[in-house]
């Protein structure tokens, strides 16, 4: 199985208000048979959303662009999610957000670990300027993927 470490952030600027706009970020990082990281980057626009679902779909995006069946270590910013998938907290809410998530984890081996969120993990914070910045411009577009893979292949 190809082992493949996925970092994910989801931000909804205006967060609990009418107007708030919602995306979703994921890096997948997997290293080839020359020992070079490989990089692809996912987003997704969610127009009015929660956090804690805009940090959902980060998640299942980042699962959804894998081919084939992999061993995952998901890297989130949030609580919420890991603790989740791990059974400590049970899904009382945003039902249709879980069934995304556990379907796009149900063919991989899944890790589930948290990180703190803005304490200096250079992939993370490049996933939550990905994540508000497909929220701010209110679309996912592959100009905006693209910037994000320079960034983080730079960090390399």
């Amino acid at each position: 199985m190809k082992k493949v470490t996925l970092v994910c952030d989801g931000s909804s600027l205006g967060n609990g208000r009418e107007e708030a706009q919602a995306g979703a970020f994921a890096v997948l990082t997997y290293v080839d048979r020359e020992g070079k990281s490989r990089h692809k980057v996912v987003g997704e626009y969610l127009g009015f959303a929660t956090n804690n679902q805009a940090e959902i779909v980060a998640a299942a995006i980042g699962l959804e662009a894998l081919k084939v069946p992999c061993e995952v270590e998901v890297i989130t910013d949030s609580q919420y999610v890991v603790e989740t998938q791990k059974g400590n907290y049970r899904q009382k809410a945003n039902h249709e957000y879980w069934r995304r998530l556990n379907a796009a984890a149900r063919s991989h081996k899944v890790k589930w670990t948290w990180t703190r969120g803005h304490n200096n993990h250079p992939i993370q914070e490049e996933c939550d300027r990905g994540a508000k910045k497909i929220a701010a411009r209110g679309a996912s577009n592959q100009m905006i993927l693209d910037e994000m893979l320079k960034r983080i292949e730079n960090k390399d």
